[in-house]
């Protein structure tokens, strides 16, 4: 008999980027590793808009299933059983906790952060509680649990006491398309996209753990005459601390940009003709914009907080994020200092080359196979 293994796709939609960007890379990378004696099957929603789509997609060992309920709705405790129970499934990934509990087959969960818990006045105590419930019960149906970062294996066992026998970290990786481009290249980038030949890059929603007010109120200190600080990402109406700030500041669109959501297409060249990129989040899960920015050769500074120093290394210059000083102090070396720029971008590139999607999917199937039996 075959393996047969499902990859729950339905959480890989515009509402959570990260994880749609995770199950695109991690199902077309698995697909190709996959032996003639195992196939995938990939649920996904039809209804739901992707900036990244998985499916549907030609693949040699890999089937597209569309789902046409959402994990949020209840019937999904039976309905997704009954299915993998149909599709005689050996092993069940869901990248996302809210999932069915009961699957009746081998399990694996992803697991990514604890923002709810680490920043618990970010969000009502009504989510919160849900998020501790739906977590506790996932974590509890999943036999295998991956973290994307130590960090985050870390916090499983601080908030949910996992045991860590049962957690393994499998870190992300940055696309092939994340690569340095040309000047030339640069250039037409920046033309196409009506950008300034001199900027510094932040790239990320404007949720408050991701610290744009003090990164706004870091660039009023320096306030280069010959650098925009371009702000881009997904903007949520409900935080318009950071665009208010600037406003009260006089920073004007020569000093502070704020773009919003960028295409999918675009985002390399975004990153590869900055001068630099600057993350100065309070926490995250990986961090996956710093590998990308180092995949493109641009030189960065980040906090040194959380999974960011793991994914950073050697090769991005570190401050304390919650101390604006420190943010102003890192923002004028890379801006005064152009051997360190250079020393960064090549140590970075070095760096983003020791993370690949192959080898993300190599160590997910290795876990795939271990409790799936035929």
């Amino acid at each position: 008999m075959r393996r047969h293994y499902v990859l729950d796709a339905r959480t890989a939609t515009d509402h959570f980027p990260g994880i749609g960007r995770y199950v695109a890379h991690l199902a077309h990378a698995l697909d190709r590793l996959l032996n003639d004696d195992e196939e995938m099957t990939v649920l996904y929603r039809p209804d739901a808009p992707a900036r990244q789509p998985v499916c549907p997609h030609t693949w040699q060992h890999t089937t597209c299933l569309p789902v046409p309920f959402s994990p949020f709705t209840l019937s999904q405790q039976w309905r997704i059983p009954s299915l993998l129970h149909h599709l005689r499934a050996t092993r069940y990934h869901s990248p996302y906790y809210l999932m069915p509990y009961r699957p009746r087959c081998s399990t694996l969960l992803t697991v990514y952060d604890v923002i709810p818990l680490r920043y618990p006045y970010y969000v009502s105590w009504r989510a919160r509680f849900l998020f501790r419930v739906m977590k506790r019960l996932a974590i509890r149906t999943a036999d295998t649990i991956i973290a994307i970062s130590n960090a985050t294996a870390q916090d499983m066992q601080t908030f949910f006491g996992v045991d860590p026998t049962r957690l393994h970290v499998i870190p992300l990786a940055a696309d092939r398309r994340f690569r340095p481009l040309s000047p030339t290249e640069q250039k037409s980038a920046r033309t196409r996209m009506g950008l300034p030949e001199r900027y510094v890059l932040y790239v990320g929603s404007n949720k408050p753990h991701k610290n744009l007010t003090r990164l706004v109120r870091a660039w009023a200190t320096l306030r280069p005459s010959d650098t925009t600080l371009v702000i881009a990402g997904a903007w949520l109406p409900t935080y318009p601390e950071p665009l208010q700030l600037a406003m009260h500041l006089g920073l004007n669109e020569q000093h502070i940009r704020f773009l919003g959501p960028v295409d999918e297409p675009d985002l390399p060249a975004l990153y590869a003709s900055a001068l630099a990129f600057v993350f100065p989040s309070l926490y995250e899960g990986f961090g996956l914009p710093v590998l990308e920015a180092m995949a493109c050769g641009v030189p960065v500074a980040c906090s040194n907080v959380s999974s960011l120093p793991e994914v950073a290394g050697n090769a991005a210059l570190l401050f304390a994020p919650h101390d604006t000083d420190a943010i102003v102090a890192a923002l004028e070396r890379l801006l005064g200092d152009a051997a360190l720029r250079e020393t960064l971008a090549q140590l970075g590139r070095e760096q983003a080359a020791r993370f690949s999607w192959e080898a993300t999917a190599r160590q997910t199937l290795t876990l795939y196979r271990s409790t799936s039996s035929p």
